[in-house]
């Protein structure tokens, strides 16, 4: 494959996994609970996609970057939600 083939499945796969995150981000602001997320969890992906973030800075790609960047921000906003939440209710 071309350079261009791969660059597309990166710039795809970005999209896609970062875009899987809105959902839960609505529905938790909708609802204002966010009981059914794992805080450990969240906590555990929020500090992997900080480390994908590092990853992608130091070998320089872009939808690596990005993607996580992105995904990192809507995932602090789950988090912050859920501890938010869980205080006032």
């Amino acid at each position: 494959m071309n350079s261009f083939n791969i660059e597309f499945f990166g710039y795809f796969a970005a999209i896609l996994t970062t875009v899987a995150f809105l959902p839960q981000l609505i529905k938790t602001l909708k609802t204002k609970k966010a009981d059914d997320v794992s805080l450990v969890t969240l906590i555990m992906f929020i500090l992997g996609v900080g480390f994908w973030i590092v990853y992608g800075y130091e070998i320089s790609s872009f939808p690596i970057l990005i993607a996580n960047v992105i995904t990192f921000t809507l995932n602090l906003f789950i988090l912050i939600s859920k501890i938010y939440y869980a205080r006032k209710y």
